[in-house]
Order: structure tokens, then sequence, then C-alpha cells
């Protein structure tokens, strides 16, 4: 699975293209603010959008959605419904930290815990990690050589999403993260919403918010 990772906007939030190598069929995940710099970036790589995923609705992840769907109306655009009441508010959002209100369109389909996402050749699995919003989901690609997880704002290097905004719950998060990601070979890619990038071992070893 090719990633194509992109940090965006005043809160640095990463989008990522996830991309079939031998397809170029690829998921647009969490097209934030700069959605413009999004979609040139998928006409520079070639990639062909699939689908339009967002790991959970904060601004900074969900923002650039209309853009991004405007661009490639054929990528369908998917969330987990427990995040779309904050999704149905981003004006609200965006107002609230100064910022313009985007258009707000429907999602498209509805993820599920354990489903697989088919991107070209390759397939993504869905599994619901609640805790920094209601609806949070992580992306995990189970390869075996190079096993990957999209993480969102679930973990971060040294660090866990934070879980004092709307529908947040450190006891969801921590069990989110035993029960989900520190499931996961060590050797897993961790690739989160913010940050630098780590390894499931890494923070099963290290991460003194939920240590392995």
């Amino acid at each position: 699975m090719r990633v194509v990772s992109l940090e965006l906007g005043p809160f640095a939030a990463r989008c990522v293209l996830l991309a079939c190598e031998s397809t170029g069929d690829a998921a647009v995940v969490d097209p934030g603010f700069e959605p413009e710099a999004v979609v040139e970036a998928v006409r520079r790589e070639q990639l062909r959008p699939v689908a339009v995923v967002l790991t959970h609705a904060h601004l900074d992840h969900a923002w650039g959605v209309a853009h991004v769907k405007a661009a490639f109306p054929n990528a369908p655009l998917m969330m987990h419904d427990r995040d779309l009441p904050l999704y149905e508010n981003l004006p609200g959002q965006a107002v609230a930290f100064g910022f313009p209100a985007p258009e707000v369109v429907p999602p498209e389909h509805l993820l599920h815990d354990g489903e697989t996402l088919p991107i070209g050749e390759e397939g993504l699995l869905v599994r619901h990690c609640p805790g920094h919003s209601p609806g949070h989901i992580v992306l995990v690609h189970a390869h075996p050589t190079a096993p990957l997880a999209v993480v969102g704002d679930v973990l971060f290097a040294g660090s866990v999403g934070r879980t004092d905004l709307w529908g947040g719950s450190f006891e969801q998060l921590e069990r989110s993260i035993r029960e989900v990601l520190y499931r996961l070979p060590n050797a897993t890619r961790v690739v989160p919403g913010h940050g630098p990038e780590t390894t499931v071992g890494a923070e099963k070893e290290s991460n003194s918010f939920v240590p392995g």
C-alpha cells in the first residue's frame, strides 16, 4: 500500500492518501484544511480516488471534504455514524475557531467495525476506536511484511488523543488503544493525525499515557 502523507492547515493535521500500487485506486483520508493541496497531490501522484474517509469529524480533519468531493464526485464519503453530530456541526466548529463555515455534503456510506474497504487490489480493515470522538475509526492494512495503521487522533508518538472535547472519554480511548491498536503486530507502522509516525511496538514500550 502506497502512503502519501500531507500535513496541512493551522493545526498541521495529516491527510493521508492510501493507494493500491497496482491500480492507482486510492482512499483520501481526512481532508481538512488546504483541500486544494490534497487535490493537487492526488493529481500529481496520478491516483484515482475511490473513497473519501474520515477517521473522525473534527474540524481539522474534515473541513475540506466538500472541496475534495467536488473534485472527485465518484469517490463516496465514508464515516462512522456516531460522528455524524460532529460532522453535521462542521459550520459551528469552524465559526467557533474563527474559520469560514464549510459546505456540508452528506456521507454516502456509514462505516462499521470489522468491515473491509476494497482499494484496488488491497483492503483496509475498519476498526471503531472511540475515545477521542464517539465515532472515531482507524484503518488497518494487515500486510505480512509492512503492516500499517492510519489512526487519526487515537494514538500519537509518545502521546494519545485529547479526551476533553465533545464525546471524549479517556476510559474509552485507553480501551481502544489496548484492545485494538496494541493487539496489532509490534512492527505495525502507525500514521497518526498529527506529529511523527511511530510503531505499535514503540508505543507499547514507551507511551506513558497508555503503557503496553
